[in-house]
């Protein structure tokens, strides 16, 4: 090493299945060393060869510094956990330090993480101004919009904060100044990477839980970093953080205009002079940002790297399904990796162990007193919430579901090839029953489970929704599960429902209005003006 390490671990340390091998990084609060498996595959399937093992304090310090690094841990470990989108980097587990032999370690948090090449930081050392830097911030901006779709801030969009794939491809990390929206804000805490800050977090009053923070601040924190990636330079004058400070706030104050760097491309100009708005309720917002960039970029909807940054052998429809990428996801802190139980209805059996699912789980977009079973509610939520579609709801997932089978797990239609809850065709399963949106080697065999099938859906709409004309007539939603009944062509050369599925799409757009929750604002409306209207009883 070659400079301090916030938690030094000696090469050849084992924790869990890992063994520690060369360091990688380090920061304030933690370390980042490579990680090689030394448990077989068949005694932990699912785990990679090699990882990236973050190694966080075990918080030897004063007490409010303890709490400090305990909350920096919770965020980061609350945003893998819940979160599960193709542009984050994935967490395969994580795991904590029983070692009273060596105090420095004893106690620590490990975070197993998806081992990348590198970061955006260390490509603009090498490169400034990188030939894939438009891709590049096609998807980071893709991650942003995951992010805030899913309702999180990530508070700390950075260089250093963007890693690269092995293809080249850029995913979002480093989640400990993350935070879930309360409302339009979030509370982080009190410090963020200057250059990246907007003008007025950098001297805004701090709370007893931090620092308001809203996605804005991520605009502003993109528009930064485009401005760096396609010209090699920050928006704000100044050969320092400070002095780029200073002329930030001269420019909040309408003392000082932007000046974008000539070299900055048109197609880019429109978009960081937005993102770089003097207020935050003046910046574009995150969709019509990813739409933008996207055209920016020349990518679509769905960003393609440079063959050159492509993976030899990766087929032409392997790139389209990696956008339908979902990570891996983790449980609470101390408690290890959480799998999917092959759930299902009376009678059924699953390989994997229970977990049990709250019948009100996701409750404000999925009503309670519909009768979808309980058993499916986490699988349809979470599915829903992988896709950064705000159409595919979790409302549609459970209407496709009830119009499909009627919540049936057992299924079974050889006559048509069709199995399961969702009535897959094996074959076409096969392309969206993985996560990491390679298709299966094998075809799946019948019978197939929930925990394989609904997953999928959620993977094949939302591939499917960009690809729905703009103009079609009708209910997106509807339109989404006549597709996948279909297909998105036959939608499209419709230009809506195709007379031979009108039925089914009527059952699916009357339970998705069943499933879906009624607006809480209307209702209150409805019971003050019933209370209003009605007159009162005679005593």
């Amino acid at each position: 090493m070659t400079e301090p390490y916030a938690v030094p671990v000696p090469k050849g340390y084992r924790v869990g299945a890992w063994e520690v091998r060369e360091p990688i990084a380090t920061g304030a609060f933690g370390s980042v060393y490579e990680g090689r498996r030394v448990a077989s595959e068949e005694d932990l399937p699912g785990l990679p060869k090699s990882a990236a093992l973050k190694f966080l304090p075990t918080g030897t310090g004063t007490p409010r510094q303890l709490t400090h690094l305990r909350e920096l841990i919770q965020r980061e470990v609350e945003l893998y956990r819940r979160l599960k989108q193709p542009r984050l980097i994935r967490m395969y587990e994580t795991l904590t330090v029983d070692d009273p032999a060596s105090p420095a370690l004893d106690g620590a948090t490990i975070l197993v993480l998806e081992r990348a090449e590198g970061s955006l930081s260390a490509l603009l050392a090498a490169e400034p101004r990188p030939g894939a830097g438009p891709v590049l911030l096609a998807q980071i901006c893709e991650g942003l919009a995951q992010l805030h779709h899913a309702g999180w801030v990530h508070g700390d969009l950075k260089p250093a904060n963007v890693l690269l794939m092995a293809d080249g491809s850029a995913r979002l990390a480093d989640f400990n100044m993350a935070a879930e929206l309360e409302g339009t804000h979030a509370y982080t805490p009190a410090f963020s990477t200057p250059d990246y800050t907007p003008p007025e977090l950098l001297w805004s009053e701090i709370g007893e839980r931090g620092r308001r923070i809203r996605p804005s601040a991520d605009v502003w924190a993109f528009g930064v970093l485009a401005h760096l990636v396609l010209t090699d330079s920050f928006p704000l004058p100044g050969g320092t953080p400070t002095a780029r400070r200073g002329a930030a706030a001269a420019y909040a104050r309408g003392a000082d205009e932007l000046r974008l760097s000539p070299e900055l491309p048109d197609a880019w100009r429109e978009i960081v002079r937005d993102c770089l708005a003097r207020t935050h309720a003046d910046r574009v917002p995150t969709n019509d940002l990813l739409r933008r960039v996207e055209a920016a970029a020349g990518t679509g909807r769905s960003p393609r790297l440079p063959r050159r940054l492509l993976p030899r052998r990766r087929s032409r429809r392997t790139r389209i399904l990696a956008t339908a990428i979902a990570v891996v996801a983790a449980s609470v802190l101390g408690y290890g990796v959480s799998k999917w139980a092959d759930v299902g209805g009376p009678g059924s059996s699953g390989g994997e162990s229970e977990k049990v699912t709250p019948a009100s789980y996701g409750a404000d977009e999925l009503r309670t007193d519909k009768g979808i079973p309980a058993a499916y509610r986490r699988l349809i939520v979470d599915s829903a919430h992988d896709c950064v579609q705000p159409e595919v709801t979790p409302a549609l997932i459970a209407a496709l579901l009830k119009a499909e089978s009627d919540f049936d797990p057992d299924l079974s239609d050889p006559d048509k090839d069709e199995y399961g809850i969702a009535r897959w065709t094996p074959e076409v399963l096969r392309w969206w029953i993985r996560d990491d949106g390679v298709p299966a080697k094998e075809t799946p065999r019948p019978p197939i489970t929930p925990s394989e099938s609904i997953p999928a859906v959620g993977r094949y709409l939302c591939f499917i929704e960009p690809r729905l004309r703009d103009n079609l007539s009708g209910d997106r939603r509807v339109l989404l599960a006549t597709a996948y009944r279909t297909s998105y062509k036959k939608v499209n050369d419709a230009g809506g429902v195709p007379p031979n599925t009108g039925s089914y799409a009527t059952r699916v757009a009357h339970f998705l209005k069943e499933y879906t929750p009624q607006d809480r604002d209307y209702t209150a409306r409805v019971a003050h003006y019933l209370e209003e209207y009605t007159p009162p009883r005679k005593t």
